[in-house]
């Protein structure tokens, strides 16, 4: 991981998330806790004495003394053999790469003393206030030092991996990002400019060139489809500035998503050790493959804490050949909405137990979906005769679909299975999909309906009137009702319905007036649970809210 992306203050710019949940910022996922270093410490010697009695027992006989036998029942070949002819393979074709760029203080390339850290109100180490003198008998504080020139340009240092003889380099998005120069040393010490030739920040991945001549043997990617949890791996990169620097570790899980990095994730999990610096450099297998681009971790301290995340060479394979060929990333598009399925929205509709799939809560009326027959309220199952477990994993299949090829998705409409044909389209830009936040959702109606007597009964409604839909931002055709309170504590408000959504269904059926949703609330048994389609900010979502 770079230094631009770990060490811009990290104390200061910390999200608290609570105890026990996870920080993330670009390139590193920070987890903070209440106590001591030591505490850390001992925890990790009494789990390194374990696991050497674990390996003593494995080599020790009952006689007391090691035999052949146990020896090569306990080692792996890898771990016998050594690591050395990997190593030879790979290293020369990580590279160091320093950026310079933004404003700021200067960020050293190798490992520093961390500052002082300042006074309660930003001034200097051992200042007061603004403005005021130091209590009597007090020494005044330290000055600071003499700053330097103005506009001093912000360094850092992260890693990348040479991928053909062309001097074509994969790096992470947030390596050089905003860089005003990049230069990248190889492990021969050469040092060469390199120029960024794409970045997509939604993978974070970049490709960045360089000219020059000799260039150590690439790297070849590896096949995805054939890693398994528990391989061997080796992570190399630049690790505090420290270049060609291999840790060794394995592959703790597969298809990581929801981690919040990327808007498109499927990480490789594994417990090499990754630290600051580590950013874009390879993980490599037991071929001197490349399996992934290493871009964070998770970690209480900001070091290395056995879970760390490369983006797999599924995802990064055809971004960086995109990125290589013509500096962008053109992805498929479905033009639908989706969301995963919980307990409660699978029995609404009536999905099997056990079945997976993801939920289609809005379909573009001009995208590609929609001419091909999908519905609002159907579950994809299946795309391209591969069962569909969750959203990320569709969303990152849709993607990396050609445009305008054809593609069989399996859903369940009422129960019943159904295969349709999409073409897929191209993903408009970010510009083009954005719609406008709304404002304020206004104030409650002087004369609101008697609510129903069921689990709705902690809603209060309003027409959806022009003047509020204005107000909203919402599409003239919209329809439906207007939350305008919801009881705190309640089970609407536990199943996360919010004043300002507009109710657009109720267990199915279309809400386009006030006396719609009476009708369809009153058929709502006192014990029965509703699920509502809502529009919230201009997206469409289904909700099941179950009774106490």
């Amino acid at each position: 991981m770079s230094r631009l992306a770990l060490g811009k203050g990290q104390a200061a710019r910390r999200r608290k998330a609570g105890r026990g949940q996870g920080v993330i910022q670009k390139g590193i996922i920070m987890h903070e806790r209440k106590g001591s270093t030591m505490d850390h410490r001992i925890g990790l010697s009494c789990i390194g004495r374990a696991f050497g009695a674990v390996v003593i027992a494995a080599f020790v006989g009952l006689s007391g003394g090691p035999t052949l036998s146990a020896v090569n029942a306990a080692v792996p070949p890898a771990l016998a053999q050594g690591f050395s002819e990997i190593v030879k393979k790979t290293t020369p074709a990580v590279v160091n790469i320093a950026v310079t760029g933004g404003e700021g203080g200067r960020r050293e390339r190798g490992p520093r003393r961390p500052p002082l850290p300042p006074g309660p109100f930003g001034e200097p180490p051992g200042g007061g206030p603004p403005g005021e003198e130091p209590p009597g008998g007090m020494e005044p504080p330290i000055p600071p030092p003499m700053p330097g020139p103005p506009g001093r340009p912000e360094q850092s240092a992260g890693s990348g991996v040479i991928i053909d003889a062309q001097g074509h380099i994969v790096t992470n998005n947030h390596v050089v990002e905003n860089a005003t120069q990049i230069t990248v040393t190889l492990s021969d010490k050469r040092e060469f400019p390199g120029k960024v030739v794409g970045m997509d920040p939604k993978t974070d991945l970049a490709v960045i060139k360089i000219e020059a001549p000799n260039l150590p043997s690439p790297l070849k990617w590896a096949d995805y489809d054939k890693l398994q949890v528990g391989d061997l791996v080796l992570a190399v990169g630049s690790p505090f500035g420290l270049s060609s620097t291999v840790t060794l570790g394995i592959i703790s899980a597969l298809g990581r998503g929801n981690v919040g990095i990327a808007d498109y994730e499927d990480f490789i999990q594994t417990d090499a050790a990754i630290n600051p610096g580590n950013s874009g450099g390879a993980l490599v297998n037991m071929n001197g493959e490349l399996i992934g681009i290493n871009t964070a971790i998770f970690s209480r301290t900001g070091g290395s804490e056995g879970i760390g995340f490369a983006i797999p060479s599924s995802i990064a394979l055809d971004i960086v050949d995109s990125l290589r060929k013509s500096g962008k990333v053109v992805r498929g598009w479905m033009g639908i909405a989706i969301q995963e399925v919980t307990p409660a929205l699978a029995k609404s509709f009536k999905i099997p137990e056990q079945r997976k799939g993801v939920l289609i809560s809005d379909v573009n009326e001009n995208g590609p979906s929609a001419s091909a027959g999908l519905k609002r309220g159907d579950v994809i199952i299946g795309f391209d005769d591969k069962e569909i477990q969750n959203v990320s994993q569709l969303r990152n299949m849709v993607a990396r679909t050609l445009v305008g090829r054809t593609a069989k998705v399996k859903v369940l409409r009422a129960g019943k299975e159904e295969v349709l044909a999409v073409k897929i389209g191209e993903r408009p830009s970010d510009e083009v999909l954005a719609r406008k936040e709304p404002g304020a959702a206004p104030g409650q109606a002087p004369d609101l309906p008697k609510p129903p007597d069921n689990v709705l009964a902690a809603l209060r409604v309003q027409p959806l009137d022009p003047a509020t839909m204005g107000q909203l931002n919402l599409p003239s055709k919209t329809t439906g009702v207007l939350i305008a309170q919801v009881e705190p504590g309640s089970p609407v408000e536990a199943a996360g319905l919010q004043r300002g959504d507009v109710i657009q269904e109720v267990n199915h059926e279309v809400i386009k007036s006030l006396e719609d949703y009476q009708k369809a609330s009153a058929k709502i048994k006192k014990d029965e649970m509703a699920v509502l389609l809502l529009n919230r900010q201009g997206n469409n979502l289904f909700v099941a809210v179950n009774p106490k």
